[in-house]
């Protein structure tokens, strides 16, 4: 299958190298928000993002702009195709887990996890999938969801904790970070039952590592976990962050329909709107994550 998505963190001066190789190379440029700058040539489009920063290359020339263009003339390296020898860890049989909905004021977090091996992970590559975050088409994220549930070999699991259980798990809790340790323990879980072989594991580094330990502890899973930061970089922990995106605007989807008007993601202005033209306080709960400052007049 040929590369169509492409994603790399840039250093600063990496992006002023790259905007000079794309003027070299006849890109034509536009503006595009949270970006530098994005160009396009032929079936290649190239956005640098402010963001990391990173570059997210895409379209039918994926491949070839990767490998003779961005590593040999901006990154001075040569990753693509090499990826084993580089990042033996990422084929290794492991479980690797990720949420959505973390930061959003309105709708449900979702907690997802995968399971992979060499021959899962290549295939993860080869169909593009990576950190959801950098994918921005929503036909896209429902497309590799898709793919991957439908990968031979592949075992997968989805939490989808709805606001008014997220809203009494946090009252339990009392703590973000505890209850999303809690998710992630229970996606292993469910995991481990699918692939009890598997021994090694990998999430993003959310909070003090201890925290997730503890959570596994009390569920007597015993597994090898790694936590680090960037680890949506792993072929497994990036599918688990597609699939649990997927879950989650599916349901802001589903949702918007019920309350007749779209619900606004992030925690920005319009979540305020939308909050502010709510006219039944009492079913707050059902819609949004009520620890988050915003709700403070109603409580």
């Amino acid at each position: 299958m040929a590369l169509t998505s492409y994603t790399k963190p840039l250093g600063e001066l990496d992006v002023q190298t790259l905007k000079a190789v794309l003027v070299e190379e006849g890109f034509e440029f536009s503006e595009k928000p949270y970006a530098y700058f994005s160009a396009k040539k032929g079936k290649v489009n190239v956005t640098a993002y402010q963001k990391g920063p990173k570059v997210l290359v895409q379209g039918g020339g994926t491949e070839d702009f990767v490998r003779f263009t961005l590593e040999p003339k901006v990154l001075g390296t040569a990753e693509l195709g090499y990826e084993e020898v580089n990042n033996p860890e990422w084929f290794r049989p492991h479980f690797g887990v990720d949420e959505s909905g973390k930061g959003d004021v309105l709708g449900p977090l979702v907690i997802a996890g995968v399971y992979t091996d060499k021959d899962i992970a290549q295939a993860l590559l080869d169909m593009g999938a990576m950190d959801s975050k950098a994918i921005k088409s929503r036909t896209k994220i429902a497309k590799l969801a898709e793919q991957i549930k439908e990968l031979p070999g592949l075992k997968w699991d989805c939490i989808l904790l709805k606001p008014e259980t997220y809203n009494n798990l946090y009252g339990k809790f009392q703590n973000l970070n505890r209850l999303l340790a809690w998710g992630h323990a229970t996606v292993y879980e469910n995991l481990k039952q699918k692939q009890p072989d598997c021994i090694h594991a990998l999430s993003d580094q959310f909070a003090n590592e201890k925290v997730l330990d503890y959570a596994l502890s009390q569920k007597k899973i015993d597994l090898k976990l790694e936590q680090r930061t960037k680890a949506e970089s792993d072929p497994a922990v990036a599918a688990a962050s597609i699939i649990a995106r997927d879950a989650f605007v599916s349901w802001m989807e589903d949702a918007s329909q019920e309350w007749g008007r779209p619900i606004p993601l992030g925690a920005g202005a319009p979540v305020k709107s939308f909050i502010d033209q709510i006219t039944e306080p009492e079913r707050m709960h059902l819609i949004g994550k009520m620890h988050f400052k915003n709700f403070d007049a109603f409580r």
